[in-house]
This record gives structure tokens, sequence and C-alpha cells, in this order.
């Protein structure tokens, strides 16, 4: 039977951290603060933003909400990032991406337009170069900078191990593979034209599985001893419920058939998301601190 690298426990150390470092902020007169950034009201952006205003309530993080009709032009978007800019209340900014499909081709100049000291969940191209390279530009994408929050908290060490990250997007894949390489693995990258991908990640100390497909990541790719990270979220119509039904979230791996062969794993749910919004309040905390 794997570990559970269970997502609770790591939040309920950093939360416990972050409320003395906001209690420390406040008591020199800086309120740390987070804007919310929303175009339109799609429901899992609504759902994310109330887990995050929760969590930042917990902590000692204020909360500015900037929302937006989901008709919004180029122009109303820029002048509430500008807004933000200029406000030296705000620490530390999120902004619900993608956007509207009418704005799609604006992407990329709406988001560098933030200032990359008030990027908190790596929107610029300066914080993509920031975890590239190293160096301390901006901040890493939630999820991935929530993975080595695991991997630290639970003593997993990295250097010298073979690690394989499944998927290459720019959110989780890639920045994912930068920070375990920043943590001396040696990382390989599979994705969807990879030839033996399960080979490869039977070869591997850690699996990080950004793939985003339900039970793909099945017992045939895993042996004893591993660590996997399981970063998706997907639907699983078979899956049973709390309600005595049918239906709920799950991760990549086919964890029936994948926990008890390997030494550790993240279950889905409680495991990588449960940790992504403490990771975004230490980095709106950490904006702070460098006022």
């Amino acid at each position: 039977m794997a570990k559970l690298l269970l997502g609770k426990e790591v939040t309920d150390a950093l939360n416990a951290d972050l409320q003395t470092r906001t209690a420390a902020l406040r008591e020199k007169g800086i309120a740390p603060t987070l804007g919310i950034i929303r175009v339109g009201a799609d429901p899992s952006d609504l759902s994310y933003e109330k887990g995050a205003t929760k969590r930042a309530e917990l902590v000692g993080v204020d909360v500015k909400k900037f929302e937006l009709p989901a008709d919004a032009s180029k122009e109303d978007v820029l002048a509430v990032i500008d807004q933000v800019n200029a406000d030296d209340s705000i620490h530390g900014v999120l902004m619900f991406r993608p956007l509207p499909k009418h704005l799609k081709n604006d992407q990329n100049e709406i988001c560098n337009r933030l200032d990359p000291k008030k990027d908190v969940d790596c929107m610029t191209h300066m914080s993509n170069a920031g975890v590239f390279e190293g160096l301390d530009l901006g901040y890493a994408p939630c999820t991935p900078a929530a993975c080595m929050e695991i991997l630290d908290f639970y003593g997993i060490d990295c250097k010298g191990k073979n690690a394989v990250v499944i998927g290459r997007s720019l959110v989780v894949g890639k920045p994912a593979g930068m920070m375990l390489m920043g943590k001396n693995a040696t990382v390989t990258t599979c994705h969807t034209k990879t030839v033996n991908t399960a080979e490869i990640c039977k070869n591997a100390d850690i699996i990080v599985s950004a793939a985003g497909v339900l039970n793909s990541l099945t017992a045939d790719f895993v042996r004893p001893g591993q660590v996997v990270i399981d970063v998706s979220i997907n639907w699983d119509a078979n899956k049973p419920n709390a309600k005595g039904g049918l239906g709920g979230i799950a991760g990549d791996a086919k964890f029936d058939e994948v926990e008890p062969i390997v030494a550790a794993i993240t279950p889905v749910p409680g495991g990588v998301g449960s940790v992504t919004t403490s990771v975004l309040m230490k980095h709106v905390v950490e904006a702070a601190e460098k006022v």
C-alpha cells in the first residue's frame, strides 16, 4: 500500500506559516492583498475564486475583485490591469484564463501588461523566463509550485533522481520539468507524440502526470518504489461518490491499479489541487514582503 501524499497536511503547514507572516506584515502597516480579475462568470472560475477568497481570509490576505462582463473589450481589460499595476495596496494579481474567445488573439498582450512583480500565477512572459532561467522574476504557476511543495513537505529528495513529466503545457508540464531540474533531478518530458511512454515512466523515480486524461496512468507505467504526483482533475462518470451514486473527480492515475504498486502517490481529490490556493497566497505574501 502506497503512502498517500495528502494535500491537507501540506496546506495546514503552509497556512500556519502564512498566518504568522501576514500578522508580521500587518504589524508594519502592510495588508497583503490579492487582486482578482475575472472576465465573465465561468463556473470553474467562480469556484476557484470562492476557494481562493476563503483561503485568503483564513491566512490574513485581503482580496480586491475586479469583475468585467463576458463581452468586455481588450481596452476594458487593459484599463483594469493598468489600474491594479498602479495600486500600491495590491501586491499580487490573479487573472482567470483562458479569456473569452473574442479576446483569444489578444491574450498575450493582455497578460503581459501586468507588472511581473505582481504576477503571482505566472501570467507574463517575464515570469516564465524566471522559471526557466531560475531567476527571481515573478512567480511560478501555482499548480507545479504545489507539486514542489508536496515533494518538499514529505522530504522527497529529487537530487540525482530520474523524473518523468507527462504533459508539456506552459501551465504545468514545462514549468514542472524546469522546477524539478532546479531540484537537481534528471527530467524527461513525455507527451502525445512520445513513443513508449509506459516504458519511460517505469524507469523513473518520480512521475508527475499532467496529461489530463482519465485512467491514462495504469499499472503498466509504474513499478515499486516510485513517487507519483497526479496533477490532473478529470471527471469520472463511474466513480462512486459520497451521495451513494456515481460521478466524481479523478486524476490521470487508475488509482486502484497504481496505488498498490508505488511507494507514494497523491490522491485526487485531496492532493495537488488542494495545495494550489495556499501556494497562491504564499506568492502574494512574498510579494508583500518585498515592498
